[in-house]
C-alpha cells in the first residue's frame, strides 16, 4: 500500500464514530474517559463485550458481531491502516455493536474497567519466538488481562503458531487453570464449527501453503500471576523456523 493511500485512510478513520484512537498521554499511567463506559457511551446498552487482540483488518471482529447481534465486539490493533477496513465495513453496514479501538496492548488497563470485558479472542498473533514475555499469552499479559476480564471469563487462542499454542497449553495446564478446549489442527480434525470456520485473510493465505490451524479456549482461574511455564520449547522453535510463511 502506497504513502498516500495510508494518508487517505487516516483521514477517513478520523470520520469513523465507532473507531477511538488515543493519544499516549492519554493512556499512559492513565484511565482513559471510556473506561468502564464501552457501555453507555459506545454502544448504548449493557449487552456482553467482547475483545478481539490483534485484530489486523477486523474480519474476525465483524463476523463474529453478525453472527451475535445481542453482544458487543471491539476490535483492538496498532495499525490504523488496517483497522480502516472493519471500522468502514461496520459504519457502511451500520453495526452498532462493533468498535474498534487503536492502541497497543500494553495500554489496554487503562482502558477497560475490573468486569468490563466477557471474552477475549487473540487470532493469530505474533509467537514472539524468542520473547517469551511479548506474547499475548504471556503471564504479563494474562495478568492484565485478568484485571478487566468479567469472573469466568473465556480467552480464546486461534493460531497457525504450534509454538504459541502448545506454550500457552502449558503455561495453562502448570498455573491451574482451566483449559476448555485444546486441537492443534482444527480443521483436519473436523474440530471448527461454525465459529472456528470464520476465515481472515491471513489464515486462508495459511491454510493454502498447508499449514494447520489450533484452537484453544480457558480461564483464568488458576494461579495468579501465573508463571513462565517449564517446557521444552526447541521442537516448536525449530518447526516454528521452517514454517512456510517465515521463509
Amino acid at each position: 500500500m502506497g504513502s498516500k493511500d495510508k494518508l487517505k485512510r487516516f483521514r477517513e478513520n478520523e470520520t469513523f464514530s465507532c473507531l477511538i484512537q488515543p493519544r499516549t498521554e492519554e493512556v499512559l499511567r492513565r484511565d482513559h474517559p471510556i473506561k468502564g463506559n464501552w457501555g453507555r457511551d459506545m454502544f448504548h446498552n449493557s449487552n456482553p463485550i467482547v475483545l478481539e487482540l490483534g485484530c489486523g483488518k477486523g474480519e474476525y471482529t465483524v463476523s463474529l458481531a453478525e453472527r451475535f447481534p445481542e453482544r458487543n465486539f471491539i476490535g483492538i490493533d496498532i495499525k490504523g491502516a488496517r483497522l480502516w477496513k472493519g471500522a468502514k465495513y461496520a459504519t457502511e453496514h451500520t453495526m452498532p455493536n462493533v468498535a474498534f479501538l487503536r492502541t497497543r496492548i500494553e495500554f489496554i488497563e487503562s482502558l477497560f474497567a475490573p468486569g468490563e470485558v466477557a471474552e477475549i479472542w487473540i487470532t493469530f498473533a505474533d509467537p514472539q519466538e524468542k520473547k517469551a514475555r511479548k506474547r499475548l499469552t504471556s503471564p504479563g499479559f494474562l495478568t492484565r488481562y485478568a484485571r478487566f476480564l468479567a469472573p469466568g471469563g473465556i480467552i480464546h487462542l486461534k493460531t497457525d503458531s504450534r509454538l504459541l499454542h502448545f506454550y500457552t497449553e502449558e503455561l495453562c495446564r502448570q498455573n491451574g487453570m482451566t483449559i476448555l478446549a485444546s486441537d492443534d489442527d482444527i480443521y483436519g480434525h473436523g474440530f471448527a464449527d461454525e465459529i472456528l470456520s470464520i476465515k481472515t485473510f491471513y489464515e486462508s493465505s495459511f491454510l493454502a501453503k498447508g499449514i494447520p490451524i489450533t484452537y484453544m479456549a480457558f480461564r483464568l482461574d488458576g494461579t495468579m500471576p501465573p508463571a513462565e511455564p517449564d517446557w521444552d520449547q526447541t521442537p516448536y522453535e525449530q518447526a516454528y523456523k521452517t514454517d512456510t510463511r517465515n521463509q
